[in-house]
């Protein structure tokens, strides 16, 4: 039996959510195509038999590693790290569509010292397959990189496989059901987020976060019963985000319900409403209970 903690990285918007939520078979991390989505260490876990190896594979997706001096990508980048000091394996995400820039560099850099633990998965190959500009920019063993596709699964096995052939020996974490670790009202508010920031302009979603005001299941009924705040920094962003005449924040609302409804099998009922935390990414104790 093997299993490892493998924590995922690379530059933003390369497809590890996505690359994630399929090696898992379920959802469990949103997607957006809004550059640094992510803000958590996510846990995804994978059971997988393969040839003659079983075992366990607990997945940390990570925030993109960004190159800036504000203070919520500073604190992205040290979710980051702390995942790679407490990992037994790496998956290093690159993105087949766009040519390996500064950033490959420092990230490839900073995996060297642990290259012996490092499986490289070039994604997005239904959409271009050549290799050879990743393997000239990353310092690691060609036998480590595999071609993948987050969107059609191709290369899955095989990646999976290779992470496997590394990991050490070692008993299971968590039942073979368990795919996240997730608590209930974190899965929630970003489900909530994924659907806000996915429909809010450009420069509106990294200004949001969400947060859980209550919670309560009334078993008797199978209902969840939720309130949730979308938080913008600014008094002038609450009229984007609810929209003329309340469409924007109702659109919000029924689209999470319908994501929410394919993950939970209770009946969720929620209130959904906007509020104004000025300047919250300047916040550290705002930062520190988003993000980490």
């Amino acid at each position: 039996m093997k299993f490892a903690f493998v924590a995922i990285v690379g530059r933003p918007s390369v497809g590890k959510s996505t690359l994630l939520n399929k090696m898992c078979g379920e959802k469990v991390a949103i997607v957006s195509k809004v550059p640094q989505t992510t803000r958590n260490a996510i846990r995804g876990i994978v059971n997988k038999e393969l040839k003659d190896l079983r075992g366990q594979l607990v997945f940390i997706d990570t925030p993109g590693r960004h190159s800036s001096e504000k203070k919520i990508n500073k604190k992205l980048i040290e979710v980051s790290n702390r995942a790679l000091t407490e990992c037994d394996l790496v998956l290093y995400v690159l993105d087949a569509t766009r040519s390996p820039g500064s950033e490959e560099e420092e990230i490839s850099a900073l995996l060297a010292p642990l290259a012996e633990k490092v499986v490289v998965a070039v994604n997005k190959i239904d959409v271009s397959n050549s290799l050879d500009p990743f393997v000239s920019v990353t310092s690691f063993s060609k036998n480590n990189i595999f071609p993948v596709s987050a969107q059609t699964g191709e290369g899955m096995d095989e990646l999976l496989l290779a992470l496997l052939s590394l990991a050490p020996e070692g008993e299971a974490l968590y039942g073979e059901d368990y795919y996240t670790d997730q608590d209930v009202g974190f899965r929630i508010a970003e489900i909530i987020r994924e659907q806000a920031i996915n429909r809010l302009r450009q420069e509106l979603p990294h200004s949001l976060y969400v947060d859980i005001a209550d919670i309560e299941l009334k078993e008797k009924d199978n209902l969840l019963w939720v309130r949730a705040f979308i938080i913008v920094e600014r008094e002038s962003q609450k009229g984007m985000v609810v929209g003329k005449g309340g469409e924007m924040i109702k659109a919000i609302r029924l689209s999470a319900l319908k994501e929410l409804k394919l993950i939970f099998d209770w009946k969720i009922d929620l209130d959904l409403r906007v509020k104004t935390g000025k300047d919250w990414r300047s916040k550290d104790h705002v930062l520190k209970r988003i993000v980490g």
